[in-house]
């Protein structure tokens, strides 16, 4: 469980994805952090910058009547802010010399603190009414030529109230809300990013899967791939050249060999059969027959083992079994066994290579035989996807079953002296069609299925 964790956390995705929520909370951190800065130490900056930019707000909307003084404010979307809360927010308009043209219901107590004898400017100031701190702001308007002033006012402990009750609480539940989008934004971002990278990576994968030793030719794509998977990918074709070299030799190697040896064997087999019948010549002309089949076998699986040898037809695979059943038929008879053809379809037709079938299914037939009692049946069987061959024997323990298609490998029950490539010989030209070939343990017995057609 610790080892698969640690692969996970080890994965590309979950380092991007880690990366992508670290930046979401730093985010949204910074966002909180400056927020709370500013509210907490600076709202006495805030407070003048939004009355500053009220009185603005409000000395646009000023109208004045026919001889150009201010009368009215024409946005009475905040005058209900001025006339329920007179003690703590108030405005008035006044020219150059202070005079005023125009106020609010707090009246001139509310600005009693104010001295307008002094040169008024535009921007932000402050006083003190009745012991509580006032933040105040002049907007100015310009009319006819004539300048006026808006001199808008709001408690500091309003604007606290203000900030920290409404403020703050819409503050944090907007973070909350933004942490919760950005969570989701970021996570989609975070999965579609990743599988449109990792996707190329993913088709390297199922394409390295498929490569086998029948298809050492193939080599990775290195197109529309992440630049930094390139280099990875060419050592990969690199490594691959170098593996195809090397099977190509061992496979010519194996061929050249066995040829090689096929003519001396025949040779020293006829020399010993022109020999008088001797203890010892029967002995050598055994063991030279041995290796004459071995050569003739490592032919075969050098043959099968390379895809350009299979010449594909149509054919009629219970023809095939028919014929491999009447030429296996005298062998049978002479270790007593009974053969058995059973087809339970008329034909079935595939593209397959006629002679590499013939083997595959002759091979198969005298093991079963070799296998076989005195006196039992070996049944073959043909079915719409599948051919089985089945004998009575002793069979196979369940620890031996993965050992059958091993290069060299002999049960302990067969009567001959076989070179154990057969078997492997019929798993190769089963992979070099796209057959299935196992064994099954049967009770009693052995039984090799040819799977032809895929399970639907």
């Amino acid at each position: 469980m610790r080892l698969k964790l640690a692969d996970q956390l080890n994965s590309i995705s979950v380092k991007v994805l880690l990366a992508f929520i670290v930046g979401m909370v730093l985010s949204v951190s910074l966002i909180a952090l400056v927020l709370l800065v500013a509210l907490g130490f600076q709202k006495n900056i805030l407070s003048e910058n939004d009355i500053n930019d009220f009185s603005g707000e409000l000395a646009e909307s000023l109208q004045f009547n026919a001889a150009g003084v201010p009368v009215r404010i024409a946005d009475e979307e905040y005058l209900w802010l001025f006339e329920s809360l007179y003690s703590e927010i108030a405005f008035r308009v006044v020219d150059q010399s202070g005079k005023v043209a125009l106020s609010s219901t707090a009246g001139p107590e509310f600005w009693s603190a104010v001295d307008l004898k002094q040169p008024i400017k535009a921007g932000p100031f402050e006083f003190i009414q009745n012991g509580i701190m006032m933040d105040a702001a002049n907007g100015m308007r310009v009319h006819d030529e004539r300048v006026w002033f808006i001199q808008v006012a709001v408690s500091r402990r309003f604007m606290f109230f203000a900030h920290h009750t409404f403020a703050l609480r819409f503050i944090e539940d907007g973070l909350i809300l933004l942490s919760l989008v950005l969570f989701v934004i970021f996570g989609a971002c975070a999965h579609f990013t990743l599988r449109h990278t990792l996707k190329p990576l993913r088709q390297l994968s199922e394409s390295a899967a498929l490569i086998s030793p029948r298809s050492l030719q193939a080599r990775l794509k290195d197109d529309d791939i992440p630049a930094e998977i390139v280099p990875l990918v060419k050592s990969f074709n690199t490594v691959l050249d170098r593996v195809e070299h090397g099977y190509r030799v061992q496979q010519e190697f194996l061929a050249t060999a066995a040829h090689e040896l096929k003519t001396p064997l025949a040779l020293i087999s006829a020399q010993l059969e022109l020999m008088p019948s001797t203890e010892q010549r029967n002995w050598l002309l055994h063991d030279v027959r041995y290796m004459s089949r071995q050569v003739q076998q490592l032919l075969l699986l050098a043959e099968a083992s390379e895809q350009q040898n299979y010449r594909f037809i149509t054919l009629d695979v219970t023809e095939i079994a028919a014929e491999v059943v009447a030429y296996l038929q005298r062998m049978a008879d002479n270790q007593q066994v009974t053969l058995r053809l059973e087809r339970h379809i008329a034909s079935l037709i595939l593209p397959a290579d006629k002679g590499a079938l013939f083997t595959l299914l002759k091979n198969l037939l005298e093991n079963a035989i070799q296998h076989a009692p005195a006196d039992s049946t070996v049944a073959v069987d043909v079915f719409a996807d599948n051919i089985s061959v089945r004998d009575q024997g002793t069979g196979v323990s369940e620890a031996q079953l993965p050992q059958l298609f091993n290069r060299f490998w002999r049960a302990e029950a067969r009567r001959d002296s076989g070179a154990g490539l057969g078997l492997t010989i019929c798993r190769e030209i089963a992979l070099a069609h796209g057959w299935v070939l196992s064994a099954h343990r049967m009770q009693p017995g052995l039984q090799f299925r040819l799977q032809l057609v895929a399970d639907k």
